[in-house]
């Protein structure tokens, strides 16, 4: 679903995502433009989120705390595995965004497996399988990578050195821990300190997307 507005689009993005979950009347209002306007004006205020220059994860993670109800979930491209970012919240209500890199611009995705082309992708772990009744969630920590998941405490961990945040200590500890088989989560996973993009890729510049296929 295109979000037209040339200001502030990841605050419009965001309330028309919720808008469309919550069936509101005002939906077809908000994709038009002007209704919405007052509403993210509010948000702005209610949150003091400055978009004068764009919204990157750092903006992303402080809507993620005033929408505690929901679950946003940002996809840099329409591939299952082109996550963004990704709230550390435990909700069934996601807010699927896809951000094109290019015109620095935020979109909603209404429907991912339709997006994406899929037979079906799981709203839980974002991974493909032929049909949802077969599919089974390996219960996986998003932060971690442990299993099973990790709890949320109260507070977030961060991480000086990859710039990520964990749901308690435990999973700090976890993030760290490697095998012979296996690298950390530390030394494979990353957020950029300067750009705020998730990396795993150690050509990462910021501001850049690698082709899949030529690279």
């Amino acid at each position: 679903m295109e979000v037209k507005a040339e200001e502030n689009c990841v605050a419009h993005a965001l309330i028309i995502a919720i808008a469309r979950v919550e069936n509101d009347a005002n939906h077809k209002a908000y994709r038009q433009g002007p209704k919405i306007r007052p509403v993210v004006q509010t948000l702005l205020k209610e949150t003091g989120i400055d978009l004068t220059s764009g919204g990157g994860i750092p903006e992303l993670i402080r809507f993620q705390e005033h929408f505690r109800d929901y679950k946003i979930v940002v996809y840099l491209g329409l591939g299952w595995g082109d996550i963004m970012y990704e709230g550390q919240v435990d909700s069934s209500k996601h807010l699927n965004l896809l951000y094109d890199d290019v015109e620095r611009h935020y979109h909603v995705i209404t429907n991912l497996t339709g997006a994406m082309a899929e037979r079906y992708i799981c709203n839980a772990c974002h991974k493909i399988c032929r049909r949802d009744i077969t599919h089974v969630f390996d219960q996986t920590c998003s932060d971690c990578m442990a299993s099973p998941p990790c709890t949320f405490s109260d507070v977030r961990i961060p991480c000086d050195g990859c710039n990520r945040h964990f749901r308690s200590r435990t999973c700090f500890a976890n993030h760290k821990q490697s095998t012979a088989m296996r690298k950390s989560v530390y030394e494979s996973k990353r957020c950029c300190a300067t750009c705020g993009l998730l990396v795993t890729d150690a050509r990462h510049k910021c501001n850049k997307v690698f082709c899949a296929n030529c690279m």
